[in-house]
């Protein structure tokens, strides 16, 4: 069977669950679109439960390639005509490929951490492209979790998944309230490192990242809660030499992260 109209009411449940988080938490579903999304989502073993596909846009060889690695009857495969598909497709040059798998549910109770973590913390994230963006970075180094404390954005969101090209599943990420999150580090005796700008702030090289460390960072907007802030180890900050401020979130984020991983591989003064 080939879903050729726009109206087949699969094709209107896929537009749901892009456009609604609701509908994805009723559901329990998460949709993703692209080859290379799909591909790092299966190597990391979310089960993938449907795959669309239309082959006038997809690449024959990637199509095959990804048949092998999620066969039928395990992962329904349902053809889609282009007129149908364009309808669903989120992404400019989509390459004819959009997937259905169950969200994962993780909690900071199931989450094991090695002797020394490197973890990230990000308080109440609302930008997809800035979260995702985040989770490349936390793929890239690797860190060992991240953790959203009151979050503002659906983790499964499209565009996070988009953003950050499927690491939203290569990267153990949990959400959870801000102090779920604070005993959490508490109880596992991982030191904390406020990203903010505040007199009492001093540069980030000043510090040894080389034990338990969590980076912890604030909203786009408005930075770290006053709460949260006063609740870490130590207040930190990027010095800056230009005119600007501050740097955008993913970007402080990464300068952080990287710092703290050249550390542990020895390159510490």
């Amino acid at each position: 069977m080939i879903i050729t109209s726009p109206q087949n009411p699969r094709i209107k449940q896929l537009l749901r669950l892009q456009q609604k988080a609701s509908e994805r938490r009723a559901l329990g579903l998460l949709l993703l679109e692209g080859h290379r999304e799909l591909t790092i989502a299966a190597g990391a073993g979310l089960p993938v439960s449907t795959v669309f596909y239309c082959p006038e846009l997809s690449d024959e060889a990637a199509l095959r390639e990804l048949r092998q690695r999620l066969p039928a009857p395990a992962t329904e495969w349902v053809e889609v005509a282009r007129a149908a598909f364009e309808r669903v497709a989120y992404r400019e040059g989509s390459d004819g490929l959009l997937a259905l798998a169950p969200a994962p549910q993780r909690t900071l109770a199931e989450l094991r951490l090695p002797p020394h973590p490197l973890v990230l913390v990000l308080e109440a994230v609302e930008k997809p492209g800035n979260l995702g963006a985040i989770l490349r970075t936390a793929d890239a180094a690797p860190v060992d979790a991240v953790l959203i404390g009151d979050a503002r954005t659906d983790l499964y969101n499209p565009n996070v998944i988009r953003a950050s090209i499927g690491c939203v599943f290569t990267v153990p990420v949990v959400a959870a309230p801000v102090v779920e999150v604070l005993a959490f580090l508490k109880q596992n005796q991982i030191t904390t490192y406020a990203a903010a700008l505040a007199p009492e702030a001093q540069a980030y090289t000043s510090y040894d990242f080389r034990g338990p460390t969590a980076l912890v960072l604030g909203t786009e907007a408005d930075g770290l809660s006053a709460g949260l802030r006063a609740a870490c180890d130590h207040t930190i900050i990027i010095p800056m030499r230009g005119r600007i401020d501050s740097l955008n979130v993913s970007v402080a984020a990464a300068v952080l992260t990287f710092e703290a991983v050249r550390q542990r591989e020895g390159g510490r003064d």
